[in-house]
């Protein structure tokens, strides 16, 4: 049997924000390779998947049987956090969706959650989303990174439940570019904005063509843009 999985470069950097022994859970697990990637590498981790559909469901199930792990992942089917009992894991990982619903599954599933668990967000587009999401149920922005894959850029963001009086304040030009990655400044990080301000000069663009133009729309993306010429400028005269 083949015990080597190959796990993209974006997931096993997802993969390394979960400390060794921990219990977590994988919401949309894309067949289960995270988890078993983990529980192959590190005989005391346990993790459960949770696949709201059939298909993804049975193809989970698939992979988890055939690296004999059934003893240390469960696979569920269930719409998110729902699949969960409060306590039972230590961490809550959900890659490869839009930040929007990644948003969306945290807080449909947030009662589900103790407020102990980190949570590590790897979403594809609105990373934003899940920063304001964090920010407005009291979890700091523990850590992010950027890692190119096939092309595309793709951030990693970590959560971790506040505990000092107070919760962290970050503005909206922190919330779109992530207060972590503002601080390291990685290559990666020129690459994609120098990408979204040249399309977000031609978004702009096209709404003022519009016959009724969104000028608050307008206004907002206008804003965002000044702040992305301002942080490409800021290094790069």
């Amino acid at each position: 049997m083949d015990q080597i999985i190959n796990l993209s470069k974006r997931l096993k950097k997802t993969a390394s924000y979960l400390p060794p022994g921990t219990r977590f859970a994988d919401i949309g697990s894309d067949h289960a390779y995270l988890p078993s990637y983990i529980c192959l590498s590190d005989t005391t981790a346990k993790a459960i998947v949770g696949e709201v559909n059939e298909g993804p469901f049975q193809r989970a199930l698939e992979t988890i049987y055939y690296y004999s792990l059934s003893d240390r992942v469960d696979v569920r089917m269930g719409n998110g956090l729902k699949i969960l009992r409060p306590g039972e894991v230590d961490a809550v990982v959900t890659a490869g969706m839009g930040g929007s619903l990644i948003s969306a599954i945290l807080e449909d599933g947030c009662g589900q959650l103790t407020g102990r668990e980190r949570i590590i967000a790897q979403p594809n587009t609105d990373e934003h989303d899940v920063r304001k999401w964090f920010l407005s149920h009291g979890y700091i922005i523990a850590d992010e990174t950027m890692i190119e894959e096939n092309g595309y850029i793709y951030e990693i963001i970590v959560g971790d439940k506040e505990t000092k009086t107070g919760t962290e304040r970050l503005t909206e030009k922190q919330l779109l570019f992530g207060p972590r990655l503002l601080e390291q400044k990685p290559d990666l990080f020129y690459r994609k904005w120098e990408q979204k301000r040249k399309k977000r000069c031609r978004i702009i663009e096209q709404m003022k063509q519009a016959k009724v133009p969104d000028t608050a729309k307008i206004a907002r993306f206008e804003e965002e843009l000044l702040w992305i010429k301002e942080e490409l400028e800021y290094d790069h005269p």
